[in-house]
């Protein structure tokens, strides 16, 4: 039996995943806040505020009806990070125990540094939590291009029931239980995104890009594993992946702040230019403050934090980087 879809947000991430699951006669709605996103996706069929030049298929529809979406067998929750716990407060007495709630969303709680599945936890107790999240971009798969995710979920046969429910041709979702190190290869990968950009603005460099993917993809993994997760998630698509696609594209808004900031605009002058959120701004802070309670160096995203909240110059920054004292990096095989 073909399960029915909400999905609630409808920015550029939302409509593509509504516009991807609405082929053939699946059961699609999306939720936005926008009248005039609600009323255009269901008489125009497209979404120029979020989606721009991407015509939408018929069957999907949108609503401005929480209590509308929220009666879908399965919700798909992609509201900006810092938003999910407000949304599951207001969505809480609609869910039925068990229902699956799929946070599709990338970041870190910033009041009290919990991952979103931890703030599901708190909200919603009874409902199935899942996180979905991969390397992918919003145009590309609104397109219908090929692409595959990562669905994290302790209850080994709701995922299954998910990858069939959410999965199709060219879209190709991979069940894991490791929900703590796909939240963090997810998020934090944003903040090594900023310094990506930073460096490409600055000019300084592929190899040295090169080499702050490849320090970021450690710093990441050190929190990680102190925290419980499985270093082989990291290594795939929710981490490497992820990394990879987000530190090496301008359709990256993270990656492109980066290389604003690079260039000398300010942040206040990129954000207002912007009608969507930047996920890493409000990430680095959060994913700093879980660094230090859990006494992991992670310099990269100490260093984007303190360009972005506590006025640390872009040359500041890459001097002081570039000053720190060298390592040594011995293999358990050598030993």
């Amino acid at each position: 039996m073909t399960k029915s879809i909400g999905i609630i947000g409808a920015g550029a991430w939302g409509t593509a995943l509504g516009q991807v699951l609405s082929k053939g006669k699946r059961d699609v709605l999306i939720w936005a806040k926008e009248p005039e996103v609600v009323e255009e996706i269901n008489n125009d069929h497209k979404n120029t505020l979020f989606l721009p030049d991407i015509p939408l298929h018929k069957n999907l529809k949108a609503t401005n009806s929480l209590d509308e979406v929220s009666k879908r067998d399965i919700l798909l929750l992609v509201t900006p990070a810092q938003f999910v716990r407000k949304t599951l407060e207001n969505l809480k007495s609609e869910l039925s125990e068990g229902k699956p709630v799929v946070i599709c969303s990338k970041g870190i709680e910033l009041d009290s540094g919990l991952l979103l599945s931890q703030v599901a936890q708190e909200v919603v107790p009874d409902a199935t939590i899942a996180i979905l999240t991969g390397p992918t971009f919003a145009s590309e798969i609104a397109q219908g291009l090929p692409s595959a995710v990562t669905i994290a979920i302790n209850d080994a046969d709701a995922g299954h029931e998910l990858q069939e429910a959410l999965g199709v041709k060219g879209f190709r979702p991979y069940i894991t239980d490791d929900i703590i190190g796909t939240q963090l290869g997810s998020a934090i990968k944003n903040v090594i995104a900023i310094a990506c950009g930073v460096i490409y603005g600055r000019k300084l460099g592929d190899s040295a890009r090169a080499a702050l993917v490849t320090r970021g993809i450690a710093e990441i993994a050190r929190l990680g594993v102190t925290m419980g997760a499985k270093k082989e998630t990291l290594l795939g698509m929710c981490g490497v992946g992820d990394l990879m696609l987000t530190c090496s594209s301008m359709q990256s808004r993270n990656f492109s702040l980066g290389i604003a900031l690079g260039e000398g605009k300010t942040l206040e002058e990129i954000l207002k230019s912007r009608n969507a959120v930047t996920e890493g701004v409000y990430t680095a802070k959060a994913a700093l403050e879980l660094a230090r309670q859990n006494a992991v160096d992670m310099p990269i995203t100490e260093i984007v934090h303190k360009c972005l909240n506590e006025g640390l110059s872009i040359d500041d920054a890459i001097e002081s980087m570039l000053s720190r004292p060298f390592k040594h990096q011995i293999s358990n095989n050598n030993r």
